[in-house]
């Protein structure tokens, strides 16, 4: 099994990485950090894996064909290709720059594009294979202090859902990864009015389900071929609330504590 896994230097896709690890694959591991990459590769190895680091900043969009190319030709091939980076922020509209709406609509949204554009042939002349990506319950409904987040979220669901519309009858599984509150670092390395790292954990993620918890739930769901899987808590009643009862949840979204 050969896994490509971005965002895997911690969260969910190192917990993810640590469950393909136990199975003996064959790892591609990126995260803009190499040095935090470097103990989970580690970790990996020690399970049996074979790894294979490929640091990578996501926002320098020009280059990921070439960085698809090489993950695809480290081990001859891929069967999963796990987009699972991402940032977010904590500012509301009027504070949110074009700067930072830019930066996350880049990492979020067009990175995971350009590496599916890239890979998509290659699997498909391979005789298929699973993508999966990370989306959120805030790509389902919008979010207080989310606006740049959710949008790319949004963008995000909505580009993976049509991969699954074209190409599921061709052998292309994809998994749309939705998260509530996990226990990650996302509030942590969200951006401020200012672009910058907030350092701040929020409440709501520091009672969320653990990153274990939700890697199992995310690998099981790769391995079944599954079209989504939600991630979380209690909180993921609100993805119902939107689909059933949209009014109902606009009114509970304006009060909701976004921290």
């Amino acid at each position: 099994m050969r896994v490509w896994i971005t965002g895997a230097s911690s969260g969910m896709g190192e917990a993810c990485a640590y469950l393909y690890a136990a199975r003996k694959a064959q790892l591609i591991l990126t995260s803009s950090s190499l040095q935090k990459l470097e103990p989970v590769a580690e970790k990996c190895r020690s399970l049996g894996a074979e790894v294979h680091l490929l640091p990578y900043d996501l926002e320098q969009l020009a280059c990921i064909p070439a960085l698809s190319q090489q993950a695809w030709q480290q081990y001859g091939g891929l069967d999963i290709l796990f987009c699972n980076a991402g940032v977010s922020q904590r500012t509301n509209v009027e504070e949110t720059s074009m700067e930072v709406f830019h930066k996350i609509m880049d990492i979020n949204f067009y990175a995971p594009v350009e590496m599916t554009k890239a890979i998509l042939p290659l699997m498909l002349e391979n005789g298929g294979g699973n993508i999966a990506a990370t989306t959120s319950i805030a790509g389902c409904f919008g979010f207080p202090l989310r606006c740049a987040y959710s949008s790319s979220k949004h963008a995000l669901y909505g580009f993976f859902e049509t991969l699954q519309a074209e190409y599921t009858d061709k052998g292309i599984h994809t998994t749309l990864v939705c998260p509530g509150r996990v226990r990650t670092d996302i509030s942590l390395n969200s951006l401020d009015r200012n672009g910058q790292r907030r350092g701040v954990m929020d409440p709501g993620q520091a009672n969320g389900i653990s990153a274990e918890k939700a890697a199992k739930k995310i690998v099981r769901a790769i391995d079944r071929n599954r079209r989504e899987v939600l991630v979380g808590g209690k909180e993921l009643i609100m993805v119902y609330i939107k689909r059933f009862f949209p009014g109902l949840c606009a009114r509970l979204a304006r009060k909701i504590k976004p921290m």
